[in-house]
């Protein structure tokens, strides 16, 4: 089988690229990161979704981003919270994590050539979205040239391609794509200011695209809300 790595938050998005990669046939090495961020249920939730698709491998990497700060995700900004999704695009909020997706996909490049996987699955999106710069198809693409340059494998002619099929999709279709592979929501976490106990606040702009996409999918959201 084909190796592939696959960024796995815990959420919505990369369980559901987990679902495609492997109904593409792919053998899956999941990678997830503790990084300092406010909580640890979302890495509870990537051992459950990587577990639930039968992953080969699951590789949590500890990087402290929290000593840069700069992020309500990882230093002691408030979560905002009550913002539509109309709103969430007109500019970078802070729960944006400097430089964080190229931090990942980073190390998910370095393993991919140790696996010798030439596939790595990113759950970006850009359409229903808080506004990330590196959730966008120009930032995709920038990474996959750098990977060309900068890799052994890229400059022998195999090509480690950086996939992000869910880029220009609308959160609805990211679920309803989810459901047909297979994916169990009830697996997955994507508050980013939950109580202590686990449960997902309902306010914060992950919770409104989530509660928003499974109203417009028409589909019961398994999460549990305060």
């Amino acid at each position: 089988m084909k190796k592939a790595v696959i960024l796995v938050s815990g959420g919505i998005d990369s369980s559901t690229v987990m679902a495609i990669a492997r109904s593409e046939g792919f053998d899956l090495y999941a990678l997830s990161f503790d990084y300092g961020q406010r909580h640890r249920y979302e890495l509870e939730s990537a051992g459950r979704v990587s577990r639930f698709f039968h992953a080969s491998g699951h590789l949590v990497l500890r990087i402290d981003l929290g000593v840069i700060g700069g992020s309500a995700l990882t230093s002691d900004i408030i979560v905002p919270e009550g913002r539509t999704p109309d709103a969430m695009p007109q500019d970078i909020p802070v729960t944006y994590v400097p430089a964080r997706n190229t931090i990942f996909l980073s190390f998910a490049l370095a393993w991919a050539e140790v696996l010798k996987a030439y596939d790595i699955f990113i759950g970006v999106n850009a359409l229903d979205y808080s506004g990330y710069p590196d959730c966008r198809p120009e930032y995709i693409k920038a990474f996959q040239n750098m990977a060309d340059l900068a890799t052994r494998e890229g400059v022998e002619g195999r090509r480690i391609i950086i996939r992000a099929p869910l880029i220009n999709m609308k959160k609805s279709e990211i679920i309803r794509k989810g459901i047909q592979l297979g994916a169990d929501y009830s697996l997955t976490h994507s508050c980013y200011n939950p109580s202590p106990d686990g449960i997902a606040c309902g306010r914060c702009d992950s919770c409104i695209l989530r509660k928003e996409g499974f109203r417009e999918a028409g589909i019961e959201d398994p999460a549990l809300y305060a």
